[in-house]
């Protein structure tokens, strides 16, 4: 076959391989092809030019043809055949090239032609039998067609056989050895093609047959995942390149295969780096990144950027410096509009600075390496402006693999990046801080500073420092005198110049510098002006120094620039043999026989250390200013725990963590504001956008605090004792400078430790030891350990249980009469003892454990209160004795009139002489003379004990500790110097009758649920016992007694609460009530400020207890919220509503007008609690809203923040309601729009612009366009005007019926379209609508609209100035008559005037 022509067949049979011509076709429905195909097998093994006889070609062709109906077997004696075939001829061809014959090896060329068609084919033909099975590998048709191909053999047993053959036949395993031959073929052959081939046009159809296979098996994403497939491709393509210049064929398949297979962007990038590793061939990489560069890609274009940045992305991984050279055309993607590849630019640039910053020892130019890192730093930072967060987020990630580099460290860089990163924390995206607080952590982990003070980041620490090698450098300069100063600069600054280049070819300025190319420019400079400057001018800067120049380092020290930080380590006596310039002395300048050659030596000295000191200097300035920056975005990090992001909040608490092991200041505050995080639900882990696994927050936060308080410290060792003080002593700690808020948060922390079994045993006795020490310890560290205990028995009181008369004894005893505040702590502990299990709802259980009054916690707690006392903690103390005596006792009522009735007769009983008081003062005395005289005891002992370990070991709790300062307590030891005695104690009186009142009620709901379970546990029982013996009937008969008699419980207890408790015989509480109305009621009389307080919180409680009562006394209380002047009492009484609404919700409402005037407060704690309690009662539907929702929405622009937060917070959850905002706009939008309550426009806008964030239905937006039309009817006012076009613009108009209702009211507000803010809006809202719009349907409705709105406009516009024309017209005819008027007059006066004369 000398005819044939390859080009021209490989286009036939790339158009249509199933029309594709043979001459010699076989018919395999008559013909058996495996026997034809065993000629052709025996043919081409018996010589490979066998290929020639077109019969045995034929038949090859036609078994490709029809492959997809032959066995499995055949295909693979065919590619056996075509394979080996191929080698033998190559072969063949080697050794007639070898032996020079030009005649024989030319013959070779057909046969290896129709060789490399063959593969060619058979790649492709298995290609399309591989994706029909991949499609369907158990479907019938494939099987049906070799069944029927098989036929011809004979019977069923046949295509059994060929089925089995089948299978056992794989393409896959064939791929790899094919390519291996193909590139093998290339490689042999590559450098004779000239004496086989005479047209290069014919060698190139050759070498183009044999790799395209390569990119055929390329194309599917399945064989890419085999490591020698993957291979043997990436080599047939590379052979092909480099021996056969297939450039221009790779280039375009390279391009093509980025666009269209979403695998191939990595094995596509490594194959161009084994070409450019392995090849030495850089052109073909080079020429695909000049057009990737040139390429303009869209926005709206998901594959393709996604594809060719994948590719640039996994290229600059492998080939940073190819990238580095095409980087110039590249940068011109970062104005693309297809984020994803603004995103590969940023990661190639990043991989760009690891390269440059690792082998820069490689570069001959350290200094313009350098500017390059320099310069890429600036890109960088310039994209962490990007309008998408993803750029955003990937520059900020880019940069903290950056820093993870040993060396160098980018002082410089850091600084900028740490800037741009506090800066990022303020970002709307949520991943964009959260990257910029894993950059920041980052930034700590591997700052450059650790060769000062252990890599601690104290700020004081590095100032004192700081000031210290300051006043040394003052010192230094000053000794230097002026000609000596001159040499010492010179020899500095060519020592300092060569110093600077060795480090930086050492790579040593990144770590400890900079090495920015002005630097020697400025030495240069510095040099040529020495003649003529005055040669002290650093000692003048030194002067000049303090804490903050690291602003002017770079005035200071641009000579020393080029060196390290650190470079204090680097002074070495080698730049004493540096020789000098030597400067032509003048008269004023040097006098050379006045120094001697040990005056110049000394210079030296002096030069060396000043620019030793100077560089240490630079070195603290520089790691002050990055503390700074870092304890500078504290705060919004702190804010950055309450996000709703949980990746963001995780990664804030590991910065958090990061920080305090750094000793940053503001660390602590932060880990104590992430202790409230303990009440997140969420406790799952769960995966974030990278992959990553999220731990629960709550999980994260007891992982953070174990590991900084609660667990053994690795520093420590093995001192089991240590470990266990250090533990109890951190426990301790976090109870100090604590609010209530914090405690709470602290308590279900200790109360989730218990239950997990995290504190150990030791511990808690460590703790009791502490407590019950004998010792003088601090006050505040004696509460901390009571309150830690009395936290972890809330989850297993069995804490408490052994050490109850410990707490006695210590607590209610003469420690507890010395601190108040720690017997107040005492009996919070003590209540943990009636078990703390939560109530299941709807349950009558009560598992709760209680103590007959007999026991000695409930004389002791007597004691405790009964002693008389003029502390204010008194009270707090009395309030905790009292719930721990209804929490502990089985009939607290008893207790507490007698303790009422000790507190009345030492108020309104006759005092039996002052003999009785002064003893008692004595004895109080006596007790603090006995304190003192255990303290000093205790001092002794002290002493005397000094060298006992285990007191030593003791006292890293007890010995107090300047660190644990606690806010003293203002009322500590506040004598009432200014109240009257009489008032104290009814100050005292008012405050436990009132609190006594209030935990009666909460009494007599337990007793009410004990005798409903009683009731009903004999029910059930009776019930059981007859219900063999009782029908069906009779039982639901029983169920109705057991309901009814429930009812009567309720009914009873209710009136003990209405009739008895304050009108009751009986009751102890009874004279009271009188007695608070008429001291609240005669402020003029009772004028202590204590006693007001007090009667007024007791008033407060009593009108919680009877109907009765708050029905007749309750218009007292909102007339002291209106008159009174002191914060604290309208605060009180603002909170007390609230418990008053919940218990007779029908009288406040009747007032809840006087309730909402506590908005307008002008004390912010007032305000506040005002609105905290409306949101609980609105929310919980005690109170109605009736038009009063105006006020609370003012909250949402007020000034302070927190009342900001929870009127968004009220909105948001009132939006859940049902058409709750929706009933209450028009009045909100009345009551700030006009009247007396009405706020400016801006404040308006505002206001509801947040408000109709929550009109999200469009039936009610269709309605709200209604109304707000038809509002313009009744408003004369601009301003209205102006606001009810601003309300409409609000809404979406997302349906053609909003749009309709709009037209539709035209006539209501077409008289006020001159006013050119309310035209504005319309157009706002025309607009809307035509985006909103269907685009099937046209704008011929709304472009008629818009003409009518114009029309109307300039009517009104012309009306309007009609109307100014006749009133100015007006205006001048009043005035003209008036001075017609006056003109008589004034000539009578003139006459008058004769006349006189």
């Amino acid at each position: 076959m000398d005819s044939f022509e390859l080009q021209d067949e490989l286009n036939a049979l790339a158009q249509d391989p199933q029309n594709y011509d043979i001459p010699n076709e076989r018919d395999f429905s008559s013909e058996d092809p495996t026997r034809l195909l065993e000629a052709a097998v025996e043919a081409v093994a018996n010589s490979s030019d066998a290929i020639r006889d077109p019969e045995v070609f034929d038949v090859f062709r036609s078994v490709l043809k029809y492959s997809s109906s032959v066995p499995g077997t055949t295909m693979n004696k065919v590619l056996d055949s075509i394979t080996s075939g191929l080698q033998g001829e190559m072969e063949a061809t080697m050794r007639d090239i070898d032996s020079g014959d030009q005649t024989a090896y030319s013959a070779h060329r057909t046969p290896l032609e129709l060789f490399a068609f063959l593969l060619h084919w058979f790649v492709t033909a298995a290609e399309k039998v591989k994706s029909k099975d991949d499609d369907g590998p158990t479907a019938p048709p494939p099987k049906a067609r070799r069944g029927r191909g098989g036929k011809a053999g004979g019977g069923r047993g046949a295509r059994a056989a060929a089925a089995r053959m089948d299978e056992n036949w794989s393409w896959e395993a064939q791929i790899a050895p094919t390519l291996s031959l193909i590139s093998k073929v290339l490689v042999r052959l590559g450098n004779h093609w000239q004496r086989i081939w005479t047209a290069s046009t014919e060698r190139e159809a050759f070498v183009s047959c044999l790799v395209k296979p390569a990119y055929y098996v390329l194309e599917n994403e399945q064989y890419m995942k085999v490591e020698g497939i993957k291979l043997n491709a990436e080599k047939v393509i590379c052979v092909s390149v480099k021996h056969h210049n297939q450039i221009l064929a790779a280039h375009t398949n390279i391009i093509q295969n980025l666009q269209f297979y979403e695998h191939l962007p990595e094995v596509l990038a490594e194959c161009l780096h084994v070409l450019a590793s392995q090849y030495d061939h850089t052109q073909l990489g080079d020429e695909i990144l000049r057009e990737i560069a040139s390429k303009a890609f869209n926005a709206q274009d998901n594959k393709g950027p996604r594809n060719f940045a994948r590719f640039l992305v996994k290229f600059a991984e492998y080939e940073p410096r190819s990238l580095l050279k095409q980087l110039s055309l590249l940068l011109g993607q970062l104005d693309s509009e297809a984020y994803p590849m603004r995103i590969a630019i940023v990661e190639v640039i990043g991989y760009i600075i690891y390269e440059l910053a690792t082998n820069v020892d490689d570069d001959a130019d350290a200094k313009q390496t350098q500017k390059k890192i320099g310069g890429l730093f600036d890109l960088l930072h310039e994209r962490i402006l990007d309008v998408s967060s993803y750029v955003r987020t990937k520059v900020l990630s880019v940069l903290s693999k950056i820093f993870d580099i040993k060396a160098p460290k980018f002082p410089k860089q850091r600084l900028a990046s740490t800037r741009a990163a506090g800066a990022a924390l303020e970002d709307k995206a949520a991943t964009v801080r959260k990257a910029a607080v894993s950059l920041l952590q980052k930034l700590i982990t591997t700052h450059p500073y650790g060769l000062m003070h252990g890599g601690s980041l104290e700020r004081e620490t590095w100032e004192k420092e700081y000031d210290a090698v300051r006043k040394e450098l003052e010192k230094v300069e000053a000794k230097v005198g002026g000609a000596v100063e001159v040499q010492g600069e010179e020899g500095g600054e060519e020592d300092g110049e060569k110093e600077g280049e060795e480090g930086e070819e050492d790579g040593e300025e990144g770590e400890e510098g900079d090495g920015s190319p002005k630097k020697k420019k400025a030495k240069k400079s510095k040099k040529r002006r020495g003649d003529d400057e005055n040669a002290m001018d650093v000692d003048e800067d030194g002067e000049g120094a303090s804490t903050e120049e690291e602003d002017k380092e770079g005035e200071e020290d641009e000579e020393d620039d080029s060196m390290s930080v650190d470079g204090d380590s680097q002074s070495t006596p080698k730049k004493k043999k540096v020789k000098a310039k030597k400067l032509k002395p003048r008269k004023s300048q040097l006098n050379m026989d006045a120094f001697t050659q040990e005056h110049a030596a000394l210079a030296a000295l002096e030069a060396d250390e000043l620019l030793r000191l100077k560089l240490k200097r630079k070195y603290y300035a520089e790691a002050l200013n990055f503390i700074r920056q870092i304890e500078e975005s504290m705060e919004i990090l702190t804010q950055l725990l309450g996000s709703t992001n949980k990746a963001e909040v995780l990664e804030t608490m590991d910065f958090f963590r990061c920080a305090y092991e750094y000793h940053l200041e503001g660390a602590k505050e932060g880990l104590q504001k992430m202790l409230h995080l303990i009440w997140v639900k969420d406790n799952n882990s769960s995966t974030s956008e990278d992959g990553k696994e999220l731990k629960g927050i709550r999980q994260r936060l007891l992982e953070v605090y174990c590991a900084i308080y609660f667990e053994a410290d690795p520093d420590i060792g093995n001192d089991a004792k240590g470990q266990i003080n250090r533990i109890a002593k951190n426990m301790i700690e976090r109870t100090f400078e604590c609010t209530l808020a914090e405690l709470t948060s602290l308590e279900e922390m200790m109360r989730i430790m218990m239950e997990e079994d995290r504190v150990h045993p030791d511990v808690i006795t460590k703790l009791w030891q502490i407590y019950s020490s004998t010792k003088k310890i601090p006050p505040e560290q004696r509460r901390g350990t009571i309150i830690i205990i009395g936290m972890l028995a809330v989850a297993k009181k069995s804490v408490l249980e052994d050490h109850v008369e410990t707490m006695l004894k210590v607590g209610l005893g003469k420690l507890g009469r010395e601190d108040l505040a720690l017997a107040r702590y005492t009996c919070l502990a003590l209540q943990r003892l009636n078990g703390s299990a939560k109530k299941v709802k709807g349950s009558l259980q009560d598992n709760t454990v209680r103590y007959p009054m007999e026991s000695p916690i409930f004389s002791m707690l007597g004691k405790a209160v009964e002693r008389p006392c003029r502390q204010r903690d008194w009270f707090g103390l009395a309030e905790q004795a009292i719930n721990t005596v209804y929490a502990l006792g089985q009939h607290p009522d008893v207790w507490c009139a007698a303790f009422v009735k000790k507190l009345t007769d030492r108020v309104f009983g006759p005092k039996e002489n002052e003999a009785e008081e002064a003893e008692e003062n004595d004895k109080m005395d006596e007790d603090k003379e006995e304190a003192k005289e255990a303290e000093a005891k205790v001092e002794g002992e002290k002493k005397a004990a000094e060298d006992d370990q285990d007191q030593d070991d003791d006292a890293l709790i007890y010995q107090a500790d300047t660190t644990f300062t606690q806010q003293p307590t203002p009322s500590q030891g506040d004598e009432a110097g200014k109240d009257v005695g009489d008032a104290f104690e009814m100050s005292q009186m008012l405050f436990v009758v009132g609190h006594v009142a209030i935990k009666q009620i909460v009494f007599l709901e337990l007793v009410e649920r004990e005798w409903k379970r009683q009731k009903d546990e004999k029910i059930a029982a009776d019930k059981q016992a007859s219900s063999g013996n009782k029908s069906s009937k009779e039982g639901e008969e029983l169920d109705q007694v057991a309901g009814n008699a429930e009812d009567e419980i309720g009914d009873r207890i209710q009136a003990v609460r209405e009739t008895e408790l304050l009108y009751g015989e009986d009751s102890f509480l009874v004279p009271y009530g009188p007695m608070l109305v008429h001291i609240c009621g005669s402020p003029h009389i009772y004028k202590s400020p204590l006693l007001r307080t007090t009667a007024t919180v007791a008033f407060s409680k009593f009108l919680c207890v009877s109907a009765r009562f708050c029905e007749d006394n309750h218009r007292l209380l909102f007339k002291i919220l209106e008159t009174s002047r002191d914060s604290t009492i309208r605060s009180n009484i603002v909170i007390a509503l609230g418990d008053i609404a919940v218990s007779f919700s029908s009288i406040i409402d009747e007032n809840s007008n006087e309730l909402y005037k506590g908005l307008s407060d002008g004390v912010v704690g007032v305000k506040k609690n005002t609105l905290m309690v409306l949101t609980h009662l609105i929310l919980n539907g005690m109170v109605k809203v009736k038009g009063q929702l105006g006020e609370m929405a003012k909250c949402l622009e007020d000034p302070d923040s927190r009342i900001q937060d929870l009127a968004k917070l009220f909105f948001k959850e009132l939006s859940g309601k049902e058409n709750a905002i929706y009933n209450n706009l028009p009045d909100v939008i009345s009551h700030l729009s006009t009247g007396e309550h009405a706020v400016g426009e801006e404040m308006f806008q505002n206001t509801l612009r947040y408000i109709f964030t929550f009109i999200d239905k469009e039936k009610q937006a269709e309605n709200i366009v209604e109304k707000l039309c038809q509002r313009f009817r009744l408003s004369e006012d601009p301003r209205q005007w102006r606001d009810i076009a601003f309300c409409l613009s609000l809404l979406p108009f997302k349906s053609e019926r909003s749009v309709k209702k709009l037209i539709e009211g035209l006539q209501f507000y077409r008289d006020k379209l001159h006013e050119q803010v309310v035209f504005e809006r319309f157009t706002e809202i025309l607009t809307k609508a035509r985006s909103n719009k269907s685009k099937d349907k046209p704008d011929t409705e709304l472009d008629e609209f818009e003409k009518i709105l114009e029309e109307h406009k300039n009517q009104g516009e012309e009306d309007q100035a009609l109307e100014n024309l006749v009133e100015k017209r007006k205006r001048k005819k009043g005035t003209r008559k008036a001075s017609t008027r006056r003109k008589p007059s004034a000539r009578q006066a003139a006459v008058e005037a004769d006349e006189d004369e």
